[in-house]
């Protein structure tokens, strides 16, 4: 049965990776260095909950939570350490990478970054709770990793500008805007789950968000294909 967990817990994140790696005709990428990528994803994890350990604990939750302690929750407790953990991993990753020499590029190993990242944590939350590990995996399986997806196709649209073009303003939307979004699919989540009277409507906003979110990433990887093309 634990195989079963585990296949559980990792598959959508191959999925995905699978899926960017095709996406990348021009010059695909060795799949060892997707490999390695998703490994450096497993380590960020580690290191995110390591950074999120004392800003956790610096707020202590109300009983029953408030929409300050989701903000906080959402925004520094896990948008935060998380997005700077799997930034900093890529980083280190590509800075003396040969493979790294397109724009693409960036978006395909911030994949591979965040889908370790989300693999590593769903394989937490699936073992963390065996009895209902199907619904857990599902769950995230539909949700969680298309969001890591998401925020790891916005973080590295903005490291390749700033890393091929130079441009500095792109180093902090590399930071920023994932952890915008991520911010704000984390929150929506868990104000829905304390607000009864809100639950509905949060729950429309959740879908249109994610709906703007995969239609922006779409547009973000069509734009760095098309910059390999012509260059």
């Amino acid at each position: 049965m634990n195989y079963f967990i585990l296949a559980a817990a990792i598959l959508p994140a191959i999925i995905l990776v699978w899926f960017i790696y095709r996406k990348d005709r021009i010059k695909p990428e060795p799949p060892a260095q997707l490999v390695k990528g998703f490994c450096w994803g497993i380590f960020s994890a580690i290191l995110a909950i390591i950074l999120a350990f004392p800003i956790t604990f610096a707020w202590p939750e109300s009983e029953p939570p408030t929409l300050i302690d989701c903000l906080y929750k959402a925004f520094c407790s896990a948008a935060l350490p998380e997005e700077c953990a799997k930034a900093f991993c890529l980083w280190l990753f590509l800075k003396n990478n040969k493979y790294f020499d397109e724009y693409m590029d960036g978006i395909v190993y911030a994949v591979a970054i965040g889908m370790g990242f989300a693999g590593f944590e769903n394989i937490l939350y699936l073992f963390g709770d065996i009895d209902n590990w199907i619904t857990i995996g599902i769950t995230r399986g539909l949700l969680s990793v298309p969001g890591h997806f998401a925020f790891a196709v916005l973080m590295g649209y903005y490291f390749s500008l700033w890393r091929i073009k130079g441009d500095s303003n792109s180093f902090r939307m590399m930071l920023i805007v994932p952890i915008l979004a991520h911010g704000i699919f984390d929150f929506l989540l868990f104000y829905m789950a304390i607000s009864e009277l809100l639950s509905l409507i949060l729950l429309i906003v959740f879908f249109v968000f994610l709906h703007k979110l995969r239609k922006h990433c779409s547009g973000l990887i069509k734009a760095h294909l098309k910059e390999d093309t012509l260059s």
